[in-house]
């Protein structure tokens, strides 16, 4: 994958009192990774964001076209951080992406732990009704990292694939299967995914729920 852009934010005035650091920037030049995430990025909501199995957020710019296909007229997909992501990245998706991958992050390393699961703060911020919902219909959901390593990154540079431990768990079957209703299709692929040490624990608690 290529990177288009590396992006931060900080918590600010959302909604009804509600914070936000959905809506990152741009950062120029390099950006310092922990294992916590980007050095300058922060979360309003602790309880639902960041921690070690949401340290880093993505979202395909391959994406961008469909969506402004349906919003022509949304001014945040004309450039990366719309969806509140950290790496805007390019070359591959949720279809192409896989629970466990393994890539290279500058001088990081990083790994798949599962995908976004979307919320209200997205219709929010694009003063609509069906993002949440048109996300769920058709996996375009994003996916977090946990950091492996830590180190540096900037934008301009490739994610190279390191590793592919589980190359039939791709995002978007995960998605489909865990938020998309999928469960019903498929009740021995949701006991497997509550008893896979890669996925989130989140999502793994959320297997086990669809799965008794």
């Amino acid at each position: 994958m290529t990177i288009d852009a590396l992006l931060v934010g900080t918590p600010a005035p959302f909604r009804d009192g509600d914070y936000s650091a959905i809506a990152k920037r741009p950062v120029d030049g390099v950006v310092r990774i922990t294992w916590d995430g980007f050095e300058q990025d922060a979360v309003a909501d602790p309880i639902h964001h960041g921690g070690w199995d949401k340290a880093i957020h993505l979202y395909p710019q391959d994406h961008y076209g469909w969506w402004r296909g349906r919003k022509p007229d949304q001014p945040l997909l004309d450039a990366p951080g719309a969806f509140g992501e950290n790496i805007a990245s390019r070359g591959m998706t949720e279809a192409d992406i896989c629970l466990g991958d393994r890539f290279s992050l500058g001088s990081a390393v990083v790994e798949v732990s599962h995908g976004r699961q979307p919320c209200w703060k997205l219709d929010h911020r694009f003063g609509a009704r069906d993002v949440m919902t048109t996300i769920i219909k058709t996996a375009r959901s994003g996916l977090y990292f946990r950091v492996i390593r830590q180190g540096e990154a900037e934008s301009g540079t490739r994610m190279d694939l390191l590793d592919r431990p589980l190359p039939d768990w791709s995002i978007a079957r995960i998605f489909q299967l865990l938020i998309g209703g999928g469960h019903k299709r498929d009740p021995d692929a949701v006991c497997a995914l509550a008893d896979m040490p890669l996925l989130a624990e989140a999502w793994r608690e959320r297997a086990r729920k669809l799965a008794a």
